[in-house]
């Protein structure tokens, strides 16, 4: 479960942090990333449906219905939407963890609260971390840390049990003082709850100095096991305006790894 750095992701850099990822090369580690499919956020263009293709996994299938429903709700075709809608229910149906979420979600929305807390604990139990977004965002001592995880369909390869995922993370320096980033701490849990602590000196090769006012951003990946876990840690920085200061922790959110994404909202 050890994370790759990422040193080079040329779409990444050109996306906004909440934009939607497409076909990007990693030059580190040669890889052609074709399919991210997992907590996307649909594009305003065209989307071909799963019908269209055979080759779609279940995973691909349920993204691509997920971004198709956004198209057609922002071109207003409600008719086509309520379809759409329909058939993430029936795909749902056939996905424990995505009905739950969906039933749990539901339940609150309806303050049927008694309802909620037995999905929530089915979940945990058949899930313990879809509970979890594939996002997260904490602040310490004015440093600001975002992160958000993508699932990578052309590097795994499930029969052998290998899911590989995609994160990047934003450092924003909101204080006024410059710190630098000296060493990385992730843990990193999966579905069966077995436990890897990574220890290592800065990120990508580098011990990065963010500015007052200013950040710093890269990808790094992580193979797992299972089909979903989990991610957090720290990172641990210093201020380098004085001389002797000590160094503290800054802290990362818990964030999802996950081969279906964030479960949708599929209210029209």
């Amino acid at each position: 479960m050890n994370c790759l750095n990422l040193k080079v992701v040329t779409d990444f850099n050109t996306l906004p942090f909440r934009g939607r990822v497409g076909t990007s090369r990693v030059k580190d580690l040669n890889l052609s990333v074709n399919r991210i499919v997992a907590c996307s956020v649909p594009g305003s263009g065209p989307v071909q449906g799963p019908s269209q293709r055979s080759d779609l996994s279940r995973t691909e299938s349920y993204a691509l219905l997920k971004q198709q429903l956004e198209v057609a709700k922002k071109s207003e075709d409600y008719k086509e939407a309520a379809r759409l809608r329909d058939s993430l229910r029936i795909f749902e149906e056939e996905e424990p963890v995505l009905r739950l979420q969906r039933l749990l979600k539901e339940a609150i929305a309806q303050e049927r609260f008694e309802d909620a807390a037995t999905y929530r604990d089915e979940l945990k139990e058949i899930s313990p971390h879809s509970l979890l977004k594939c996002s997260s965002e904490a602040t310490t001592l004015g440093i600001r840390v975002q992160v958000r995880s993508v699932y990578v369909e052309a590097r795994s390869q499930p029969s052998k049990g290998l899911y590989f995922f995609s994160y990047r993370v934003r450092i924003h320096n909101q204080s006024n003082r410059p710190v630098q980033l000296l060493k990385r701490h992730w843990i990193i849990t999966d579905a069966n709850g077995r436990t890897e602590s990574v220890h290592g000196t800065g990120v990508i090769g580098e011990q990065p100095v963010i500015l007052p006012k200013s950040g710093f951003e890269y990808s790094s990946a992580c193979p797992l096991s299972t089909s979903s876990g989990r991610m957090e840690g720290d990172f641990e920085m210093k201020h380098i305006d004085k001389l002797g200061t000590r160094s503290f922790n800054v802290a990362v959110a818990p964030f999802a790894l996950s081969t279906f994404g964030d479960a949708a909202d599929h209210a029209i």
